[in-house]
Formats: structure tokens, C-alpha cells, sequence
């Protein structure tokens, strides 16, 4: 059963006897056109079964028959991202984000082997049952340790247009950042329905890709978090240098990032202490976290105790002395009434006995002189 077809040849599945399940055959056609689609039809076997990944579609063998020359390749029962001009395809930001951490993922992996895929577009994405994004289409991939692998004339351009890199558009040899362009010009089309870039001409899209900025997605009426934006945008970088790697991209989608959520800072628990701790601005150690040793001296497990130690330094004047509870750094700068009449009565106490001494003495020498005088 045929299940596509393409400039080059066309996909059947088919069932590999020998292993019982059911693959894709990739034919070729008419490879005697051109001199050197044979030779690109035979790198991309060798580029594609030199990687082994989940978010690249596997290669399995490859050969001729009947005079043309076949891939056998892992079946992906789904289909690829592209739409249609007519029907745009639009998924949600979460999908996208799974799109990117999945296509990123493996481009990261074949990066790591030293192969540009050089045609990162939504046909070569293709979505298996379980929304796995796989990578398809090796055709036109090259080396980066090999310049002479990439088979193609000199001073040609090669990738679709929609999605090519500036460096690309300016005759530059791709890279790596050349394929991380290219998907973020895919996840702008799937979160906007239409690429970053479009023109009549082949050179005014060119000259787009080189110069032109990409209008930002919300002021399209796309609903993204900022943080997805700016992100985004930094993989249509004019400079190679700008945009993260593959792998970087693939990490900040996992692991939602692209959310804008912030992670909270944990709480440390105050744990009251009856000695009163220094005052603001004095450096302190941080209270232990849950779980953490006891100190030197604490009996693992034991309560704390019910009373206080030793009796505190009575307060100041103008203060009151510390609450239960309240954090140390804050208990001198409570002022209190009922702190000022403990230090006012312990000022009026040495008044008072000296008032009831000197009555005392009066009253006796009274008495002495009524004796003295009867």
C-alpha cells in the first residue's frame, strides 16, 4: 500500500517476513535523471541507520531491486505536521512544546554524530499513535567532518525555502544552528498557522530570512506565555551564535520552562529560642531544614523544654521583653507599656524602702523621747 509519495520516489509499508512486523519501503524513482541521486539516496541509508534514537525514525536496510534502489525503514503509523494552505495546521502551546522537545531531542542526537539534517520542515515531522514526534527524511543531510558528502553543486542552496537559515540564504555551509533555525521557524507556523516568512519571489523570501525580523507571535493574537515568545524568537536569531543548541532547546521544553512558572524558594521553619538573637543586619546561620542532623549535644528525638533555662536581663528602658514566639530579630523593636512600668516600678523600689525606713526610725525615736520626758 502506498502511504506517500515525494520528488524523489514514494513510501509503501510492507511487512518484513523475516522479522514479522510491518515497516515503510522508501522507493526510489527515476534516479537516472540524476547523476548523484543514487549516491544521495545511499547517504542518507548510512546517515540514518548511524542513528538510533526514539525521536528518529530508524533505518533498517537498504538495497535494489527490479533496478531501483529501496530504503526499509521503521513504519510510524500517524502522520507528519504538515497542513495544507487551505487548512493550516494550529496546535495549542503545550503541543507545540512537546513538538519542540521531541524534534530538538532528536536533532540533538544526530548534532552529537556530526549530521545537519539541512530540511528541518513540518512534512519531515512525523507524529506516531502515542504523539511521538519523529524526524524523517535524511535525504539531503550531510556531515560536518565531511564538506564533499553534501553532493550537491557548488553554490547551491539546499532546503525548502520557508524554513532556511540566513547563513543558508547567504551561501554559507550549514550547521548545526543552520537545523535549529529551521525548527523554530516549524513551531512558528504551528503555533501561527503561517511561517515567519513569506514573499512572491524565491529572493525576496530570501532577503526576508536575511534582514527582516519575525513578527512576534502575539501580535498575531497567538495566546503564549512571554517567556515561550522570547524563547522562540531566539531560535530565528540572524546569528548562528544566538540560538541555544538543539540540546539545550530540547532541556527548556522538558522541562517546562517554556510555562513561565517560577519555582518558589523553600520555607525555612522559625524555631523559637528563649536567648534573643542578634540584632538586624548581623549575619546569622539559617535554621536547620527538616531532616537535617541534630546539633552537637541534642538528643535525636528529644522535646523541647518547657521552661526557660535562666531568667533573661530585664529590658532596657523604652522596650518590653521578648514574647513567646516572636521571630528574635524583631522582639527589641516592639515597644511596650507594659515593659516601661516593670522598669519604672524597678526604679521607684529603693524609694519606697528607704520612705518605710525613715518612718520606722521616727516612730522609735518618738517613743524614746515620751520615755525620756515622763
Amino acid at each position: 500500500m502506498c502511504i506517500g509519495r515525494g520528488g524523489m520516489g514514494e513510501v509503501w509499508q510492507a511487512t518484513d517476513e523475516v522479522l514479522g512486523r510491518d515497516v515503510a519501503v522508501k522507493l526510489m524513482l527515476a534516479h537516472g535523471t540524476d547523476p548523484s541521486a543514487a549516491d544521495r539516496f545511499r547517504l542518507e541509508a548510512q546517515t540514518a541507520a548511524r542513528l538510533s534514537h526514539p525521536h528518529v525514525v530508524g533505518v533498517f536496510d537498504f538495497g535494489t531491486w527490479d533496478g531501483k534502489l529501496f530504503l526499509v525503514m521503521e513504519l510510524v503509523e500517524g502522520d507528519s505536521l504538515a497542513g495544507s494552505p487551505s487548512d493550516p495546521l494550529i496546535l495549542p502551546a503545550e503541543r507545540v512544546a512537546v513538538v519542540a522537545a521531541h524534534a530538538a531531542a532528536g536533532l540533538a542526537a544526530a548534532h552529537r554524530q556530526g549530521v545537519v539534517h539541512r530540511d528541518i520542515k513540518p512534512g519531515n515531522l512525523l507524529v506516531d499513535a502515542d504523539g511521538t514526534v519523529k524526524l524523517a527524511d535524511f535525504g539531503i543531510a550531510r556531515f560536518v567532518d565531511d564538506p564533499s558528502a553534501a553532493l550537491t553543486t557548488t553554490g547551491q542552496i539546499v532546503g525548502t525555502g520557508l524554513y532556511l537559515a540566513p547563513e543558508r540564504a547567504l551561501g554559507q555551509p550549514a550547521s548545526p544552528a543552520s537545523d535549529v533555525y529551521s525548527l523554530g521557524c516549524v513551531l512558528y507556523q504551528l503555533l501561527t498557522g503561517r511561517p515567519p516568512f513569506r514573499a512572491d519571489t524565491a529572493t525576496a523570501l530570501l532577503y526576508q530570512h536575511i534582514d527582516t525580523a519575525p513578527m512576534p507571535p502575539a501580535r498575531l493574537g497567538v495566546a503564549l506565555p512571554p517567556e515561550f515568545e522570547t524563547y522562540l524568537l531566539s531560535l530565528l536569531a540572524k546569528q548562528p551564535e544566538q540560538r541555544p543548541s538543539a540540546q539545550t532547546i530540547a532541556d527548556w521544553f522538558s522541562s517546562g520552562a517554556w510555562r513561565g512558572y517560577s519555582r518558589p524558594a523553600p520555607v525555612q521553619p522559625h524555631v523559637p529560642h528563649h536567648n534573643a538573637g542578634p540584632p538586624p543586619g548581623v549575619a546569622t546561620r539559617p535554621a536547620p531544614m527538616p531532616g537535617a542532623a541534630p546539633m552537637p549535644g541534642a538528643m535525636p528525638g528529644a522535646m523541647p523544654a518547657t521552661g526557660p533555662t535562666h531568667r533573661p536581663a530585664p529590658p532596657a528602658q523604652g522596650q518590653r521583653p521578648p514574647s513567646a514566639g516572636a521571630p528574635a530579630s524583631r522582639r527589641r523593636e516592639r515597644p511596650s507599656s507594659t515593659g516601661s512600668g516593670l522598669a519604672e516600678l524597678s526604679r521607684r523600689r529603693p524609694r519606697k524602702t528607704a520612705a518605710v525606713a525613715g518612718a520606722i526610725a521616727f516612730v522609735v525615736f518618738l517613743i524614746i523621747g515620751m520615755a525620756w520626758l515622763s
